[in-house]
Formats: C-alpha cells, sequence, structure tokens
C-alpha cells in the first residue's frame, strides 16, 4: 500500500505493512497431527534458515512486527481463508491505530487517526467503526486488495534468500548479513529506504532465531541511519505454527461502507 495524499512518513510505514498480509494460499495444507515426526534441522547455516520459512507457506500462524516508529501484529488462518492484524505507528503528535480484517471474500478497516487536525476528510476516516469494503472499488491487490497467494506478512523466504553469510552461534540462533538490494519484494522492506542506505543495504546485520522443528521465530535487521532517518531495527516473529483461530466477521452494529476517502488514502 501507498498513500497519495499525506506524506507522513509513520502514516506510510504503517500501510507498508499490510499488502503481504493479505494471501492464504488456496487449498492449502491442513496442520500436521502431533504424532508427525519432527523435521530435521538441516545442519548448513544457510540451508537451515532457507527452510525455516517453509512452514510459513502452510498460513496458520500468529506474527508481530516492528519498526522505527510501527508496532504490529495478527494472525493468518488458512483453512478458513481468514486473516487479522492490528498495528499501531506514531512519531511526535501523530498517532494511527488500525485493524484490518480479512475473511475471504471480504474485508473490513477500522481507522484511528490523530495529530492530523485539519486535513480534508479525516472524520470519513475516523468513523469509530469497522469500514466494509466493496471489493470492485480496489484497484489492486497493492491498495486495500488483497489475494490468496501469499501469506507471509513481512516476507521472510525472500530475506532468507538475500543473505551473503550466516553461522549459527547456539541452539537455534544464528548471526550474519543481509542484502537488502535482493529483498525488495519482501513485505518489511522498504524500497525507499533501502535506496536511501545506498552500498550499506548489501551487508547489514541481523540475526535469526528458530525452534526446536526448525521453523523461523524471530529475525531482526540491524539498519543505519538514512536520509532524514534514524538507526532501527525491523524485527518479524512468528508463532503458534498450526494452532491459530479463524479470524471473526466485526459485529454488524459496527460496521459502515467504506468512504471514498479511505478508498483514496490506500490507492497506490
Amino acid at each position: 500500500m501507498t498513500i497519495r495524499r499525506w506524506g507522513a512518513a509513520t502514516l506510510a510505514a504503517v500501510v507498508l505493512f499490510a499488502p503481504a498480509l493479505t494471501g492464504c494460499a488456496r487449498g492449502g495444507t491442513e496442520p500436521e497431527t502431533s504424532g508427525s515426526p519432527a523435521p530435521t534441522v538441516p545442519a548448513d547455516a544457510k540451508d537451515a534458515l532457507l527452510a525455516s520459512t517453509r512452514e510459513i507457506a502452510k498460513g496458520n500462524f500468529k506474527f508481530s512486527m516492528k519498526g522505527a516508529d510501527l508496532d504490529g501484529q495478527g494472525f493468518v488462518h488458512q483453512p478458513s481463508q481468514s486473516a487479522q492484524m492490528t498495528m499501531k505507528a506514531g512519531s511526535g503528535d501523530f498517532s494511527m491505530d488500525m485493524e484490518v480484517v480479512y475473511i475471504s471474500p471480504d474485508s473490513w478497516v477500522k481507522l484511528t487517526v490523530t495529530g492530523a487536525e485539519g486535513v480534508p476528510g479525516l472524520e470519513k476516516l475516523n468513523t469509530g467503526k469497522y469500514q466494509h469494503l466493496d471489493q470492485s472499488k480496489i484497484k489492486s491487490t497493492e491498495g486495500l486488495g488483497f489475494n490468496f497467494t501469499d501469506v507471509d506478512p513481512a516476507g521472510s523466504e525472500a530475506l532468507t534468500r538475500a543473505i551473503v553469510d550466516v553461522r549459527k552461534t547456539g541452539e537455534g540462533a544464528y548471526t550474519g548479513t543481509i542484502d537488502l538490494t535482493r529483498a525488495t519484494d519482501a513485505g518489511m522492506v522498504n524500497e525507499d529506504t533501502v535506496t536511501l542506505l545506498g552500498a550499506e543495504a548489501t551487508k547489514l546485520p541481523f540475526e535469526a532465531e528458530l525452534d526446536t522443528e526448525g521453523r523461523l521465530t524471530s529475525l531482526a535487521i540491524q539498519l543505519p541511519a538514512a536520509g532524514n532517518g534514524q538507526r532501527q531495527e525491523l524485527t518479524v516473529g512468528y508463532s503458534d505454527y498450526g494452532a491459530a483461530s479463524p479470524a471473526k466477521a466485526p459485529p454488524a452494529a459496527e460496521v459502515v461502507e467504506a468512504s471514498p476517502e479511505l478508498y483514496k488514502l490506500f490507492d497506490k
């Protein structure tokens, strides 16, 4: 998602996280039973990280993501083709809370924006209710739209492919460097920031952790200051593999149809 009208950096950051969440692979796999044997974790550190994202593709997990002024969390539940996420962004007096619910083929967005008083149409965004989206009015899956072909909110598979070097530092613990210029399609990567970082973006330090079954549980990437920004750490976490719950539609009394202002805000 990108913002056409508002230039607030924190507002732009919060919507960057939404498009990658919008997928759940059709006809996916049911969670493994407790009797299934635990997979063998590859001995090679790079191979272990490449394999660590395979379970994410099944689309049944909880996640969290954090950036400089952003905090988001949610879950994906492929068996019901649903997902939900909440996000908070803010800098100074500005703040934005956003909740998105996807239950194919419907979706709802609830916004609370403060510190942007005087912006035309703000009252049409701060409705206090969930705004139901008309899919026919959504022009792109990179805006408010979504499809069910990609379940990973952060794009961790692309990130692991962009690893330059890595070594194992402990049980399930890894550290190394990553080249973000090779992962600009990952959901948690801001391509503009990568451009500002220049050559530094090709050798950023990271740390990763895997659970006892070799599944990715956390990935943290250190970014130096770029442009007018500050140093920051991009982090993503995964948990409850195979144990997420279906999303629930908002109560009818708390739903209104989305305003034109909402579509314009998130239109690519």
